[in-house]
């Protein structure tokens, strides 16, 4: 591949590529922190930065650097990833008014609560508590530096403090860091300036910046590029350009995001600067990232989730083995958890913040394992039996992998699931031994006399107890994604949880009348943080009628009965959408159970969860055998 992986400087730095693994709050520390970025360094990004770190004592985050004391730590670190030519740098950060410590360190530029997270009224900083700060980042900075850094970048973008003097919508101040554009990045100028005399000319600072705040009334496209271009005459080495804040209502970073979809944002911002500038958001494919550069719409690529997924993506992108990268998908199980405060995990690699524990032990007895069922846990358990030296065989009754999964890939929203059957073909052709469109028996398990079986069977759609569920008019959300017409304009679908609210959205995109019932009292209640507001965003759009606290009656002629609030009530619905969960598919396994010395039940098959857990759940498995 071409421009990624040709050199390039920011400012002194050289780097060895142009990818960029951006901070991402994973939560973890001490060894696990260590352990995760050399895995990403070992796997050929050329620069990465750690973070966010804090610079306040009252403000402490998972990685600090408020004191002398973290200094020799940090520096373990940063040899550890410069070991294998990567950089690092350390992003440094001030929360602000999004504090989740409560009490009267809770500022901002002015008292203007937060609409999301803690919600609590910051107060507004004195000039010389504005001054503290800027000498606390500038002190953090020199830290940084003295702890073996290679760089050091502030987070001037999402809405944490620095974003809070900057954007007028936060900023209120009549006095000299209020009012005018100008005035509102003084803060972050006077930081530049402390940090430029306290490190030198040839330490890089980078700022990362939002292209567009995406909140109403705040800094748009065209203040942004006052603000890149000001940040350039200051001595800025190089910008990397977010999107918008955590309160924005436009979606950022699901997958329903199309990939490459801000780039424009910094196109236009390196139109007006002369520093590299450094794109992001949903690009998780080298060859995007390849053609963004080619376009000169950026100067790097910043990969985060997608270096999550896979830590080797740089090196297999650079050797031309695509098929074998693992995909983000952007299913944002990552954010869910670092919005929650807790280490990060992700669905498509079970190994995030399980590096050395997850590490491939060939074993020295290989053994004959037999999997039955393609789904996610099944195609985890034989991917890493079979990498571990066992002689594995994968029975999938369907022609091809993916169970489930390909259920909910054929909306087009949701496309980006179907990378994780592909990735898994490729890695399993490799060394499996693949029977597609096998019924698997108890009979056909003896006959092959395996020392293994992993049972892996997935879950079947639940059939709720009421009257009329056999109607001819009846039917599941699995047969709509497997591509079942529906008849009739008006449809009702029976459960508000994350498959019911795909499948209204799916059947409101073909001019389909929608209501959702749902017992509980509210929809997405098994969607993640991160996603469930986009979710929800879209049934408003799409009109879709949302009958919360409503419990299903009965299915008779041309609809169905409710009961809210102890009144019964009629829904007109031609065709009736079961989307109440799953039953898990055991009955192999009951079959099997005490004639197979070493047999196991994992996924959907045991108990019916998500994709990351059934995943994880193989990754274990095929571990112990």
């Amino acid at each position: 591949m071409g421009i990624l992986f040709e050199d390039t400087k920011i400012g002194s730095m050289e780097l060895k590529n142009r990818i960029v693994m951006p901070s991402i709050g994973c939560f973890f520390t001490d060894d696990k922190l260590k352990n995760f970025y050399i895995e990403r360094a070992k796997g050929g990004v050329g620069l990465i930065f750690i973070g966010p770190t804090g610079i306040d004592e009252n403000e402490p985050s998972y990685v600090n650097i408020y004191g002398d004391e973290f200094i020799s730590e940090l520096r373990d670190l940063a040899k550890a990833i410069q070991v294998y030519r990567t950089k690092i740098g350390l992003q440094l950060w001030h929360p602000g008014r999004y504090s989740f410590f409560p009490g009267d360190h809770i500022v901002s530029a002015s008292d203007i609560p937060a609409p999301i997270f803690t919600r609590q009224m910051p107060r507004a900083l004195t000039i010389p508590e504005i001054e503290k700060i800027e000498d606390e980042f500038a002190e953090g900075a020199l830290r940084t530096k003295k702890a073996g850094f290679n760089c050091v970048e502030f987070l001037a973008a999402t809405g944490y403090l620095i974003s809070q003097f900057l954007s007028p919508i936060t900023n209120k101040r009549t006095d000299r860091y209020g009012g005018s554009i100008e005035n509102r990045m003084q803060f972050l100028l006077e930081i530049i300036e402390k940090t430029r005399e306290k490190v030198g000319d040839n330490f890089p600072i980078l700022c990362r910046i939002s292209g567009n705040e995406f909140v109403e009334g705040g800094n748009t496209l065209k203040e942004q590029k006052i603000i890149a271009k000001s940040l350039d005459d200051a001595g800025v080495d190089a910008l990397n350009v977010n999107v918008g804040w955590h309160e924005s209502r436009v979606d950022q970073m699901s997958m329903m995001v199309p990939r490459g979809g801000f780039v424009y944002l910094a196109k236009e911002i390196k139109d007006v600067v002369n520093i590299p500038i450094i794109a992001s958001h949903r690009i998780n494919d080298p060859i995007l990232a390849e053609n963004i550069l080619k376009e000169k719409k950026a100067d790097l690529i910043a990969m985060a989730r997608p270096l999550i997924a896979d830590p080797e993506l740089p090196n297999k992108a650079k050797e031309g083995r695509y098929g074998e990268i693992r995909t983000c998908i952007a299913c944002n199980s990552c954010f869910d958890d670092v919005f929650n405060g807790v280490p990060i995990t992700c669905l498509v690699n079970p190994a995030v913040g399980k590096e050395e524990e997850y590490k491939i032990k060939p074993v020295e007895n290989p053994k004959k394992v037999i999997v039955v069922g393609g789904g996610p846990a099944g195609m985890e358990a034989a991917r890493v039996a079979a990498l571990r030296g066992h002689n594995v065989t994968l029975y999938e009754k369907d022609d091809r992998l993916g169970g489930q999964i390909n259920l909910i890939s054929a909306w087009p929203a949701m496309e980006e699931f179907a990378n994780i059957p592909r990735y898994y073909l490729n890695q399993l052709r490799k060394n499996v031994e693949i029977e597609f469109g096998r019924d698997v028996t108890q009979d056909l398990i003896m006959r092959q006399n395996p020392d293994v079986v992993i049972v892996a069977t997935g879950a079947s759609p639940s059939i709720p107890d009421i009257s009329g569920v056999d109607r001819d008019n009846v039917i599941t959300a699995f047969d709509i994604l497997r591509g079942r017409e529906v008849d009739g304009k008006n449809i009702v679908v029976m459960g508000g949880g994350g498959v019911g609210c795909d499948v209204a959205l799916f059947l409101a995109e073909k001019g389909k009348k929608v209501t959702i019932v749902e017992m509980l009292g509210k929809v997405g209640t098994d969607i993640g943080r991160s996603t469930r507001w986009i979710i929800k965003k879209r049934l408003k759009e799409a009109k879709i009628d949302i009958k919360t606290g409503t419990k299903a009656v009965e299915i008779v002629e041309g609809g169905l009965i409710v009961e809210e609030d102890g009144k019964r009530g009629f829904i007109k619905g031609d065709t009736i959408v079961l989307s109440v969960g799953t039953r898990s598919n055991r009955g192999l396994y009951d079959l099997l159970s005490g004639k197979i010395s070493e047999l196991y039940l994992i996924g959907d098959s045991s108990k019916p969860r998500k994709a990351l857990d059934a995943i994880r759940e193989g990754a274990e498995i095929a571990r112990e055998i």
